[in-house]
């Protein structure tokens, strides 16, 4: 399939009989099988929703934020859904052009990992793509500044997402998120004229920004020399070369690439699934606090622990600052958090905070006890603590002795507990939207990935390294918390084997690729601030 709209040089010594057959439709039961798994997936998301509300005795006297709660979360599904078949491509283009896999087999195996990824990710990158918000958004995710917030920057994401597609342009979904959110607090801070640069923690955007930048030069340089290690030790000329007609590779360099497929899928479902499970978990904290907010599965025996360990880290705050605690706590530490400028009151702050929590959670005995109406409150003020305990770590401010530290950083982790789940209904909706997404759209990526890149057919040792360090890249990328785009990682790595093997590259769509990587966090940004103008109007 080519794409008319994107003007790319043709692959000369790409053969036409060579070329996978793309065009094959699918069967009924495979359309069956899917808008049946669609339709199971929203009903299951809307009982889980209602079954929480029930339990809890949640009273509706209006429908209107639920019919915002429906809204938000069919968006960020459908972010998940335009992330699936926008991303897949990189998963499957080299079991495709190798004929390792049939099209469909592989987008459909491709999915079924996707999904398992998500279900089995840890939520690290979730809660690291939230901590790019603004503070005082987050803080009033409920109101409807919250559900502006939340509504520009994935309308954002998916219109961007959605146009690198139609253009057959393998950009980054996890780059386009993140240039959405730096919008969102752009636009929010100049709204009240405040520098723009204010409005984000450019610290965290900083260090996705490297991992962002770093990660297609890993996938470049890795891969290639990964080729080049595999021409030097296996000696099977086969390996280097095009396939011929539909002739699939031998059967362990085919397993190889099946295995890497399937790594790529999984690690890129438990990657960049997490990123719509973060925004969900924002949406339903901001609409059900009673539900959401707070972990309500913790044991008792837990809270009474979060309690004391709150009393002595409190006490060992006031040792280190003896200054009278400030009358409005919070509000020394929500100008700290958006300035990440210290006061001489911060340590007392932060400590009456502590004790402040840790009093409210001992009087309630545990959190499936804090009442509706604390609930909100409570989150905020554990969410504060947290984030200042997190920065004041991270700029070395306090100048704490070995002890207080690891109290503080017992403390946070207490809070983090508390406040840091997903449930598990949120993991299958975003899985199942994200699976499913794989399977819908795949073909024009597929083919810039498979023919556009080189001036030769992607050979089977190309395939297996592309695929390799784009595996392993992710998967690193995963357990450090890191929003790593699946995007840049697996087409640099094909580049960077392109070259290995002395194929060369084709430079328009190199031009195009490396175009789309520039214009994608500034139109991103821009995209994202004037949705969040337009709609704080509107709501």
């Amino acid at each position: 399939m080519t794409n008319p709209t994107l003007a790319m040089d043709s692959p000369s010594s790409v053969a036409h009989s060579s070329r996978p057959q793309l065009n094959r439709k699918p069967s009924v039961i495979t359309l069956v099988v899917f808008f049946a798994v669609l339709g199971s997936g929203l009903l299951f998301t809307a009982y889980s929703l209602m079954h929480d509300m029930n339990e809890l005795g949640t009273v509706v006297t209006t429908w209107t934020p639920f019919l915002l709660l429906g809204v938000a979360l069919l968006i960020a599904l459908g972010f998940e859904f335009v992330n699936g078949f926008h991303d897949t491509a990189n998963a499957v283009a080299t079991v495709i052009y190798t004929n390792s896999m049939a099209p469909n087999f592989a987008v459909a195996w491709s999915g079924f990992f996707n999904f398992l990824g998500v279900l089995l990710s840890s939520g690290a990158v979730a809660f690291g793509i939230i901590a790019l918000l603004p503070v005082e958004l987050i803080l009033q995710v409920g109101s409807s500044a919250g559900f502006a917030m939340i509504f520009a920057l994935l309308i954002a994401a998916i219109l961007w997402n959605l146009g690198t597609w139609w253009l057959g342009l393998p950009a980054s979904s996890s780059h386009t998120l993140i240039g959405s959110i730096i919008g969102v607090g752009v636009a929010n801070a100049l709204m009240h004229g405040r520098d723009g640069t204010s409005g984000v923690d450019w610290a965290q955007a900083t260090k996705i920004g490297y991992a962002l930048l770093l990660s297609p030069l890993v996938g470049f340089g890795c891969a290639a020399l990964l080729l080049l290690a595999l021409r030097a030790f296996v000696k099977n000329r086969a390996l280097y070369k095009a396939p011929e007609g539909n002739t699939p590779p031998p059967w362990w360099i085919r397993g190889m690439l099946i295995l890497t497929c399937t790594g790529v899928s999984f690690a890129h479902g438990s990657n960049d699934g997490q990123k719509g499970m973060g925004l969900i978990m924002l949406i339903l904290v901001g609409t059900l606090p009673m539900a959401y907010a707070l972990n309500r599965a913790m044991p008792a025996d837990q809270a009474l622990q979060f309690a004391a360990v709150a009393e002595v880290t409190q006490q060992a705050l006031v040792k280190n600052s003896p200054l009278p605690a400030p009358a409005d706590p919070r509000a020394i530490l929500t100008t700290y958090v958006g300035t990440k400028e210290a006061t001489p009151q911060l340590v007392p702050a932060l400590a009456a905070l502590t004790g402040s929590i840790g009093a409210e959670v001992k009087g309630y005995g545990s959190l499936a006890r804090v009442p509706a109406e604390a609930v909100g409150n409570v989150r905020n003020d554990m969410y504060l603590t947290s984030e200042t305990i997190r920065l004041m770590d991270k700029n070395k401010v306090g100048h704490f002795d070995a002890d207080t530290s690891a109290k503080l950083q017992l403390f946070k982790q207490q809070i983090d507990n508390s406040t840091r789940f997903i449930p598990l209904w949120v993991k299958i909706a975003v899985a199942i939207a994200l699976g499913l997404g794989t399977m819908v759209g795949w073909k024009r990526i597929v083919v810039t990935v498979g023919e556009k890149i080189g001036k030769s057919h992607l050979t089977y040792a190309q395939g297996a390294s592309a695929e390799t360090v784009a595996m392993l890249t992710i998967g690193a990328a995963d357990m450090f918390g890191l929003p790593v785009s699946t995007t840049h990682v697996l087409s640099s790595g094909v580049a960077g084997t392109m070259v290995a093997n002395g194929a060369g590259l084709q430079m328009r769509t190199i031009r195009n690729l490396v175009m789309a990587w520039v214009l994608t966090l500034p139109a991103a940004i821009l995209l994202s601030g004037s949705l969040y103008w337009l709609f704080t109007r509107l709501f």
